[in-house]
C-alpha cells in the first residue's frame, strides 16, 4: 500500500502540471467559442440589438419613464414625467456605426454566455475541491448569474434611463444643443451595465472575504454608517440629477444589497465559529 503523503516523482509531477494546463486551455478556448458564437447571434439581430434593446431608454415611451410619469401623477411631482428623446444621436467617424455594432455585440454576447463561461470555470476548479467546499459551493454559478443579471437589469431599467435623462438634456448655455456621439452613448450605457453587474456581486465578494478571514461581521457593522454615506454619494454621481427621488431609486437598493452581505457574512461567520468550537 502507496504511503498516501509520499511525494509525486517528478515525472509525474511534470506530466500533472501539463495535464493541468492543457485542460485549462481547453477550458479557455471553449469560453471563448462560446462568447464568439452568441457574440455573432447578437451581431446578427442587429434591429433588435439597437432599436428594442439600446436605444429604447432613449425614448420616451420607455417603460421606466412611463412608471416614473405615474408615480409623478401619483406624488403631485411632475418633474419626474420626462420626456428624455431632446438629444439627438450622431456619427461622427467613418466607421463608428460599425465599432460600436461591433463593441455592443461583444458586450451583449459576454452576457447571454455569461452562465456558461462561469459553469466552465467551475468545471475546472471542482477536481481541487473537497467534498465539503464542493456542498458548500453548490448553486454558486447560479447565484453569481443570477446576480450578475439582476445588476445588469437594474442598470438598464434605472440607472441608464436617469443617467441619460440628466446628461442628454444638460447644457450649459441655450446657444449650445446637445448633439450625442454614437460611440459615446454605447460606451456609456455598456460602461455602467457592466459595472452594476460586477457591483451586484458584492454578497459574492464579502462571503469569500469572510470564509477566508478578511472581513468579519463586525468590520461591516463598524463601517454601516460609512458606506450608507458612499452609497449616496455613488448614486448622487450615477444620476447627478437634483431629484432626491431619483436618488433614492438608486440609494436604495445599493443599500439593501449591502445589508445582504453583512447578513451572508454574520452567517458565514458564526458558522465558522460553531465548526470550530
Amino acid at each position: 500500500m502507496k504511503n498516501p503523503r509520499k511525494p509525486l516523482p517528478e515525472e509525474e509531477q511534470e506530466m500533472t502540471f501539463w495535464e493541468h494546463l492543457e485542460e485549462l486551455r481547453g477550458t479557455l478556448w471553449r469560453i471563448l467559442i462560446a462568447i464568439l458564437i452568441t457574440s455573432i447571434v447578437a451581431f446578427a439581430f442587429k434591429e433588435i440589438l439597437f432599436d428594442d434593446i439600446l436605444l429604447a431608454p432613449k425614448s420616451k415611451h420607455f417603460i421606466t419613464y412611463q412608471v416614473f410619469c405615474r408615480l409623478g401623477s401619483w406624488l403631485s411631482m411632475p418633474s419626474l414625467c420626462v420626456d428624455p428623446s431632446q438629444f439627438q444621436l450622431i456619427n461622427i467617424s467613418l466607421a463608428g456605426q460599425f465599432t460600436s455594432h461591433m463593441n455592443i455585440s461583444l458586450v451583449a454576447g459576454l452576457i447571454i454566455a455569461l452562465p456558461y463561461v462561469l459553469w466552465e470555470l467551475w468545471r475546472f476548479i471542482k477536481p481541487g475541491l473537497t467534498e465539503t467546499e464542493i456542498r458548500q459551493s453548490r448553486g454558486a454559478v447560479t447565484i453569481i448569474s443570477l446576480l450578475f443579471i439582476l445588476g445588469v437589469l437594474f442598470s438598464y431599467f434605472i440607472v441608464a434611463p436617469l443617467m441619460i435623462n440628466f446628461l442628454g438634456g444638460y447644457a450649459v448655455s441655450s446657444a449650445v444643443s446637445n448633439q450625442i456621439a454614437l460611440t459615446s452613448y454605447v460606451s456609456s450605457i455598456t460602461l455602467m451595465t457592466l459595472l452594476m453587474g460586477l457591483l451586484f456581486e458584492l454578497p459574492v465578494l464579502i462571503l469569500f472575504l469572510t470564509k477566508i478571514g478578511l472581513v468579519t461581521p463586525k468590520y461591516l457593522k463598524k463601517y454601516r454608517k460609512h458606506t450608507a454615506i458612499v452609497i449616496l454619494i455613488i448614486a448622487g454621481v450615477i444620476t447627478p440629477s437634483p431629484d432626491v427621488f431619483s436618488q433614492l431609486i438608486v440609494a436604495i437598493p445599493l443599500y439593501a444589497l449591502f445589508e445582504l452581505s453583512l447578513s451572508i457574512s454574520s452567517r458565514i461567520y458564526k458558522r465558522k465559529h460553531v465548526m470550530a468550537g
